[in-house]
Formats: structure tokens, sequence, C-alpha cells
């Protein structure tokens, strides 16, 4: 197809940036022509197109951003095999309502419970609600921060961690942290204080954060930031990772029940 009015309309739509409704618009038109549709609908239909097509690519970027691990939704988390979570807190958290109050949400449990899937979806979630997120490990974070410091950029790396309206922080307690990151990770908390929320996957109980950041002090003043708007879920059940390898007959019942702390 090709016409002066129909060369008009593509370079209407390479204007307008609106390039889905430019590569299917011969389709469309072929499409409303054979319907006999008022223009209005036909009008409706278009926008709507482009609309979901600029939805989709925002989608992908922000996903992209986010720097997920892995992809994993809440409709995949085998609720059943983890009973002591209550599905209607998590499906609250998923409308994203939190972070209209910068709450946070502390995932509590032993290794291999599905923290970090949880986090990731509930990720996944916020991304879908149109908001900016970022992962990262605390590893991988207190790295970073004192990295920044030994450089003098330590403000601008903790302005950059404010931005995103959620910030992921997965494995705290894993690895023992020092003072100096102790102290990093206190200026990150209190510089999102009330501005963002945070999500945290941590093996520990909070009581034992005091020997995670080696000072009860500094440990104490990150939970009163943390607590002050928070949800916390308790996770205690076997390991997905221990009840697969159960499954394919390479670990005995009484070795997960060890590895679970039974």
């Amino acid at each position: 197809m090709s016409t002066p009015l129909f060369d008009r309309l593509r370079s209407h739509c390479q204007r307008l940036r609106l390039y889905r409704l430019e590569a299917e618009l011969p389709t469309l038109l072929e499409q409303a022509a054979k319907r006999d549709v008022p223009y209005s609908d036909f009008l409706d239909e278009l926008l709507g197109l482009e609309v979901r097509s600029k939805a989709e690519k925002h989608l992908t970027m922000r996903v992209s951003m986010a720097r997920f691990p892995f992809q994993k939704t809440l409709d995949a988390f085998d609720f059943k095999f983890q009973p002591s979570i209550d599905p209607k807190v998590i499906r609250e958290l998923a409308t994203g309502r939190y972070l209209e109050s910068g709450d946070n949400v502390l995932l509590l449990g032993p290794p291999g419970v599905g923290k970090t899937h949880l986090a990731v979806a509930l990720g996944l979630k916020a991304c879908e609600h149109g908001v900016r997120v970022l992962f990262t490990t605390a590893a991988g974070l207190i790295a970073t921060l004192g990295k920044a410091l030994a450089e003098g950029r330590l403000d601008e790396r903790l302005k950059i961690l404010a931005q995103p309206q959620l910030l992921i922080i997965d494995e705290i307690g894993y690895i023992p942290i020092d003072r100096q990151g102790a102290n990093l990770f206190f200026q990150l908390v209190s510089r999102r204080y009330e501005r963002g929320a945070i999500i945290l996957t941590s093996n520990q109980s909070l009581g034992a954060w005091g020997e995670v950041f080696g000072d009860p002090v500094i440990a104490s003043a990150i939970l009163d930031r943390l607590l002050h708007h928070s949800i916390t879920v308790n996770i205690r059940g076997d390991s997905y990772r221990l009840k697969e390898k159960m499954k394919a007959g390479l670990l005995k019942s009484k070795l997960v029940a060890t590895a679970a702390g039974e």
C-alpha cells in the first residue's frame, strides 16, 4: 500500500513516535475497511494499541533497570509448601500500597524458603505499577558503598541509591558486615527513611542483627528506622531446593530436617 495519503499517515506516525501504530497501519486500515467501524471506534483502537505498546516497552525497561537476578512471579510461588506465610499479606503487598507510604518489608527465614523469590516477585509487581526498582545483594551493596567512600563519591552514590521508589536488598546475614560496612548501611537506610520503601531478606532473626553488623548500637539504629513503618513476614518451613533434591532421591528426609534446623 503506497498512496499520498498513506505516506502522510506514516509520516505523522513517525513524527509523533507512534512506532507500533506505523508498523501495523496497513493491516489496521484494511481491517477497518472490511468492518466498516465508526471513526471513534477506529481511533480508540489505534490509540489503545499505541498506549499498550508504550506501556509494555516502559515495563520492559523498568525490569531491565531493576537488575533482578531472575524473574519469578507470585503465581509461581508455592504457598502450600510454606503454610507459615499468609497469602493475603503477600497479595496486599502486591497491590503496591505500601510503596505510597514508603513502608519497608522484611522477609525473614532460613535459607531456601523462598525469600528471594518473593522479593523479586514483589519487585516485578512494583515495576508493573510504574515504580522504579533496584535489586542488590547486601554484599554487593556494601562493596559498592565502600568503593564509593574510598573514591570520595559516597554522597553521590547514596543519592543514586535513594532515587528508586523501591530498593530490594537480598541476603542480609549470610556474610558478616564489618563496622565500616555497618555505618555505610546505616547511612543508606537513613537517607531513604520515610522517602522510599526497602524490601529486605535475611536468614537471621532481628535479634541477631547485632552480630550481623558487628555492633549492637548500629544494628539497633538501623532497625529503629526500618521497623518504624514496616511489614515483617516470618517464614518457617523447609527449603525448596532440598525438597527438589529429595524428590530426585539425592537426600533423605532426615538430612532435610537437619538442614532446616529441626
